[in-house]
């Protein structure tokens, strides 16, 4: 009797495999670490308008990173085990960064 299957499997393309994408960023990121004031080679497509001031920016990241506290609790509560412990771990770092966020405002502007 023939095995259907090709024996080993082939190996198919992971688009999660972080390995293709570490051979892309490596050189750029490197780049930029040797040369700090060479522009970032993604920056044109996320762009901040110029002139922004600090506690706009701040309050715009504040706000982001309460959404990703709200995201990563909600996606936290549908997972078990060693995977619901990273999605807290991540959730705790963001309400970190907003705490430190809202610290700088406070700084800048107190209540």
């Amino acid at each position: 009797m023939k095995n259907a299957s090709p024996n080993p499997p082939e190996a198919s393309s992971d688009p999660l495999d972080p390995a293709p994408l570490c051979d892309t960023t490596e050189p750029a990121i490197s780049a930029r670490l040797r040369n700090p004031r060479q522009s970032d080679p993604v920056s044109h497509i996320f762009t901040i308008i110029p002139g922004v001031d600090t506690p706009t920016l701040l309050c715009h990241a504040c706000e982001t990173l309460a959404s990703l506290n709200v995201l990563i609790t909600d996606l936290a509560c549908d997972l078990e085990s060693s995977k619901r412990d990273v999605a807290l771990s991540i959730q705790q770092l963001a309400v970190v960064g907003e705490l430190l966020v809202n610290k700088a405002l406070d700084n800048i502007d107190p209540p």
